[in-house]
């Protein structure tokens, strides 16, 4: 090929690629952006696609850890358990407070032995208003216990020769 045609070629060549450059908006001597892909490029409110290293929310993120480890009922359970005067009303919650939730037995303390026979039989109406804010077979057993008693053989003046507080005969 003679010198004259490569130049010809070469300068043609140089004015397209000046043409599609002054058409992209590129200036001489500026450098060439790099091209995002679409998974970097991050729109306002929204991307163009997620994938693992994106942050979350954090409610997402509790749910997706507590589906993780299998403790829905046991969260649900808690729930209840924070909201019990709404679940069995201002009047019986007056009375009466969750302690325990194992294995699907919720155990309620009663503060008098009255309270407590009267939530033993309101058991089944409370059962029911637990299936249906945390859903059926989550709490199948209800244990009332009534108010516990003092304990007397603790602390420092306690009696160690076998006679207890209440023994003023002798």
């Amino acid at each position: 090929m003679d010198p004259d045609a490569a130049r010809t070629a070469a300068a043609a060549a140089l004015l397209r690629a000046r043409a599609v450059a002054k058409g992209k908006g590129l200036r001489p001597g500026s450098r060439a952006k790099r091209r995002r892909r679409p998974s970097e490029v991050m729109l306002s409110g929204s991307a163009a696609e997620v994938d693992g290293r994106d942050p979350l929310l954090l409610g997402d993120t509790l749910e997706r850890l507590v589906a993780g480890r299998g403790w829905q009922s046991d969260v649900k359970v808690g729930s209840v358990m924070g909201r019990w005067p709404q679940v069995v009303g201002a009047n019986v919650a007056e009375h009466s407070e969750p302690m325990t939730f194992d294995d699907g037995v919720l155990t309620v303390r009663a503060s008098s032995t009255a309270w407590a026979t009267q939530l033993r039989l309101m058991a089944s109406s409370i059962l029911g208003r637990l299936a249906a804010e945390v859903g059926e077979g989550v709490v199948v057993e209800l244990r009332v216990v009534g108010p516990s008693a003092p304990r007397w053989g603790r602390g420092p003046r306690r009696a160690t020769d076998g006679r207890g507080p209440r023994d003023t005969y002798g």
